[in-house]
């Protein structure tokens, strides 16, 4: 394999909105396109049909209907590989993957490695290559995923794992949620001058109708509170908000998690 194996330009990863907020990313190289958690298929149908690409492989991070809602109608009709999470009986999947397996897709020269990240469901997946995570429901900018089987430190590992990739590396994330998850990040870390830049930011672009991620991983590490669950501010806001303080950073990803379940 050469040096350009795995790697994939921004322009050729094209965010498809779905639904009141989902977005489903659609990967293309030359003739051939992938897509990952493809909620609606009429979304993607009208992508490939306005780009001339055959679909050839469907990414599943997880198995909630907003994400797997088009399968059966995209590989009634083009008979894509359809991979997903090992641990979910999701309908239509060729080839069940997890922790440390390898997905190759050898039109689009693309290789991603799987990630375990449980916590928003007890089997959530990322698919990754250099500089490219697409996270699901698992990490939004500013924000993460809701408990929805998972545990609280499950969803706090996971997060630290990604925490760890390389800064450069875009978060792929299903989601537009970035503005509600910012106003929650003011209240708490009130003092974040990054975060408040990127809310400026991210308000212009939602105004010009465009998306706010992908994101990246530097970006999360500076802003995003359920990444700083040590930062002594943002300590002192959930200690305040709960009544007791956290005993570590785990303590405190559970209680920022209740906190933003009813913020």
């Amino acid at each position: 394999m050469d040096d350009q194996h795995s790697k994939i330009r921004s322009a050729d990863i094209i965010p498809l909105p779905a639904f009141r907020d989902n977005y489903i990313w659609l990967l293309r190289r030359g003739p051939w396109a992938a897509v990952v958690d493809p909620g609606d298929a009429s979304v993607v149908e009208a992508a490939l049909q306005e780009h001339d690409l055959r679909l050839v492989a469907i990414l599943l991070t997880h198995h909630h209907d907003d994400h797997i809602g088009g399968v059966a109608e995209l590989a009634a009709r083009h008979h894509p590989a359809v991979f997903g999470p090992a641990g979910e009986n999701i309908p239509g999947l060729t080839r069940r993957v997890g922790e440390g397996d390898e997905v190759v897709l050898d039109t689009l020269d693309l290789r991603f490695s799987v990630f375990a990240i449980p916590g928003h469901t007890t089997t959530h997946i990322a698919y990754h290559m250099p500089g490219v995570l697409f996270a699901g429901d698992t990490l939004f900018s500013a924000g993460c995923g809701r408990l929805f089987g998972g545990t609280a430190a499950q969803l706090h590992a996971s997060l630290q794992r990604l925490a760890q990739l390389p800064g450069d590396t875009a978060v792929y994330c299903a989601h537009e949620y970035t503005l509600s998850n910012l106003a929650f990040a003011r209240a708490a870390e009130p003092v974040n001058p990054e975060r408040d830049a990127w809310l400026a930011e991210c308000e212009a672009l939602r105004a010009a109708g465009r998306p706010t991620v992908p994101t990246s991983i530097e970006r999360e590490r500076r802003i995003n509170p359920f990444l700083r669950t040590d930062s002594p501010a943002l300590l002192d806001a959930v200690t305040a908000q709960s009544g007791q303080r956290p005993a570590d950073s785990g303590e405190c990803l559970a209680a920022l998690r209740k906190w933003k379940d009813v913020f």
